[in-house]
């Protein structure tokens, strides 16, 4: 008896495995195939008293025309998001060492001076930029005049509205523009040495050190 179990036992597992090497192969099988062989079934067994009609046949094969171009369509772009990115990448390492302007609200003051940048959608009037110490406290207002649309590059001595010279560190800027009595928006970019480049989402992301911290390629507004 226990021979006998043991062969039934033998017989389901191969048939329990050939279903699953077929399902498999089912699956793994090409839509496209799929459709063809779907509708040859169709017309092998169809009504000889009703025909399928041309226009029906026809449809049914631009419908596997279509089926076939959007894989290969699809595989195409994947292929070239795959590039672009891996381009880059490529472009992102060249960038370490350089120094750039990124969005930002930070300025560090070094030795003679500091610099910051701001971007504007439109020409303006009147500009006027303010230095914060690390209490929020303003240490000196200046009065830019008016402005060109695009990125400009704003330099900070580091001296204080009292005539006092300010101490080397980070401080941070705020800015406001006019533009016929109207407000009008202003980016501020700030200036930082691109440190190193680490993958992540989206894209390679540009370590800008502790006060910047990490920021996409595309955040990058100009380089030097």
């Amino acid at each position: 008896m226990s021979s006998v179990s043991q062969v039934n036992t033998t017989a389901a597992t191969a048939a329990s495995t050939a279903t699953t090497s077929t399902t498999s192969t089912k699956d793994a099988e090409n839509p496209q195939d799929r459709f063809l062989k779907l509708l040859v079934t169709q017309m092998k067994n169809q009504d000889p008293l009703k025909p399928l009609d041309n226009a029906e046949v026809t449809s049914q094969l631009a419908q596997i025309s279509t089926v076939s171009g959007l894989d290969k369509l699809n595989s195409t772009l994947q292929q070239l998001v795959s590039s672009a990115e891996d381009t880059r990448s490529v472009e992102a390492l060249g960038l370490i060492g350089h120094k750039a302007f990124v969005p930002g609200t930070a300025i560090a003051l070094n030795g003679d001076g500091a610099i910051a940048g701001i971007e504007l959608a439109q020409p303006v009037d009147q500009l006027k930029v303010t230095i914060l110490d690390s209490t929020g406290v303003a240490i000196r207002t200046m009065d830019l005049g008016a402005q060109p649309t695009g990125l400009s590059t704003i330099a900070w001595d580091g001296n204080t509205d009292s005539g006092t010279k300010a101490v080397d560190g980070d401080y941070t800027f705020a800015v406001s523009a006019k533009q016929g009595g109207n407000d009008i928006k202003v980016d501020t970019l700030s200036f930082g040495t691109v440190n190193s480049v680490m993958p992540g989402e989206g894209g390679a992301h540009l370590d800008m050190g502790d006060k910047l911290g990490l920021v996409g390629l595309s955040d990058i507004k100009q380089v030097f």
